[in-house]
């Protein structure tokens, strides 16, 4: 449970390679350019580009506060470089649930551990300061090194979604 109110709104998690923070206007070119980074892209189904002015006004939002998503950078300590972001999103108080939702920008920084640790870091936030029962993710068939990172750290295969992302003039399972 949350101890102090604080550390809700303002949540900074620290891990052993990174840390989690709240958006700041500062992130606005970082940010924008994990967004049109394409692999990630890709890999999450995003399939329109944002203009920069979106990305702006998306930091006011995420950066406040918000009672159904906890939206976090993740930044590498030895250098404060903006890595991507893990999401709570989806927080439902009632069934103590959540959905989450990481992106790491660069092939540079994959393969590392950074999205591992992040996760890792925001699934003991929501559980053990949030008192959250379940969280949940989806992920796409095609992102074999996601899914090898979410069964490693503890997620159990529930049930596959078939036609729901239409790309590339086809949809994908």
């Amino acid at each position: 449970m949350i101890n102090n109110i604080e550390e809700l709104k303002e949540p900074h998690i620290e891990g052993r390679n990174i840390y989690l923070r709240k958006a700041r206007e500062s992130d606005l070119d970082d940010f924008y350019s994990y967004i049109q980074d394409s692999e990630s892209t890709y890999l999450t189904g995003t399939q329109r580009e944002f203009t920069l002015e979106e990305i702006a006004a998306w930091i006011k939002i995420i950066s406040g506060s918000n009672s159904d998503r906890i939206d976090l950078m993740i930044c590498l300590k030895q250098t404060n470089e903006l890595l991507g972001e893990v999401v709570l999103n989806e927080i439902n108080s009632i069934n103590r649930s959540a959905n989450i939702r990481i992106g790491i920008s660069g092939a540079q920084h994959r393969g590392k551990g950074y999205g591992s640790e992040a996760i890792i870091l925001m699934l003991e936030y929501g559980f053990n300061k949030l008192n959250l029962h379940r969280i949940e993710l989806s992920v796409y068939d095609f992102n074999p090194r996601a899914i090898h990172v979410y069964e490693k750290i503890g997620f159990k295969r529930e049930g596959l979604h078939r036609d729901v992302l239409y790309l590339n003039g086809k949809f994908i399972i």
